[in-house]
């Protein structure tokens, strides 16, 4: 079953066009990711298929109804959304319950079902506290949690680990994994590629409201880009010389305002060529290709606003 099926989908404000005639499709029981820079219709297009902005044009459909039918696909789906909007006035747990009741959810069967969310996102010994005595990470498991009383078949995430530490970020990672294994489809956008890497089955790179490429992650950087890429930190000009002499040697070389980047297949034998015309070996790192290099290869490396 496809979860989210949309055809020639687009979204105008006005004479602007955010978002030009995307087709998706979210199979059921993935984790599909909108990926791309500020402006690029992402938000927007997560925006119509949780049925708070209805399409200019195209069709879309979610948990097979069409768009149209807002009120009961909502009933069916949960939101995590990039702001913080929980109830600063109330407890963690009656942020639960409170919400609960938009879905006519009864309170004898909202109190255990808020009970065991607290449980499965680890705030059990906080449910008693306001919100504003919560970290970062503790309001982000909070809207987690808060999204599945419902018990959604889709949940859309939108930047779902924004501005969490390392630790906070991998704890939400294996609870949406959870959710997906327990067959929840999940829809997030994020602009953290190792965050998509980690979690997405499959997602699509967008720019100026168009779809750029689809896929696997890991098909994604196969297919776009070299298999691994040398770093040479701010060469000093003799290095750059020798450098430049070696950049047919690459099949695409990246000159950045401190440091080099050079795309081959075969990096260990650019490798000993380049640590031959740069002195100071520590300058020099041999990784493998990313979905970053795929995304600011697509997208590239100005800063949009």
């Amino acid at each position: 079953m496809s979860v989210v099926v949309a055809r020639g989908l687009t979204k105008r404000f006005g004479e602007f066009e955010a978002v030009r005639g995307v087709d998706v499709e979210v199979r059921e029981r993935e984790c599909f990711g909108f990926l791309g820079p500020n402006g690029a219709g992402k938000t927007t297009t997560m925006r119509m298929i949780s049925c708070t902005s209805p399409p200019t044009d195209g069709e879309l459909s979610v948990l097979g109804l069409p768009s149209s039918r807002g009120r009961d696909i909502r009933r069916r789906m949960g939101v995590v959304p990039q702001e913080n909007n929980l109830d600063e006035e109330v407890s963690v747990v009656e942020n639960l319950l409170i919400y609960a009741r938009y879905f006519d959810i009864p309170r004898r069967v909202a109190a255990p079902a808020a009970e065991e969310l607290l449980r499965f996102v680890a705030l059990q010994d906080k449910r008693d506290w306001r919100i504003d005595r919560l970290s970062g990470g503790m309001k982000r498991r909070l809207l987690i949690a808060r999204a599945l009383i419902n018990e959604p078949e889709l949940l859309i995430l939108d930047e779902p680990t924004t501005g969490l530490d390392p630790q906070a970020r991998h704890l939400v990672w294996e609870k949406l994994r959870s959710l997906k294994r327990e067959g929840v489809t999940l829809v997030l956008t994020t602009h953290y590629m190792d965050e998509a890497a980690q979690l997405c089955d499959r997602l699509v790179i967008m720019h100026e409201g168009r779809i750029l490429i689809e896929g696997p992650p890991r098909e994604l950087v196969a297919r776009e880009t070299s298999p691994q890429v040398i770093e040479v930190f701010e060469p000093d000009e003799d290095a750059a010389r020798g450098l430049r002499d070696l950049a047919d040697l690459a099949e695409r070389v990246e000159r950045l305002a401190d440091r080099w980047l050079f795309y081959t297949a075969d990096g260990d034998a650019l490798l000993a060529k380049v640590r031959g015309v740069v002195p100071d070996p520590g300058s020099v790192w041999l990784r493998g290709a990313t979905l970053e290099d795929v995304f600011l290869q697509l997208t590239g490396r100005g800063l949009l606003e």
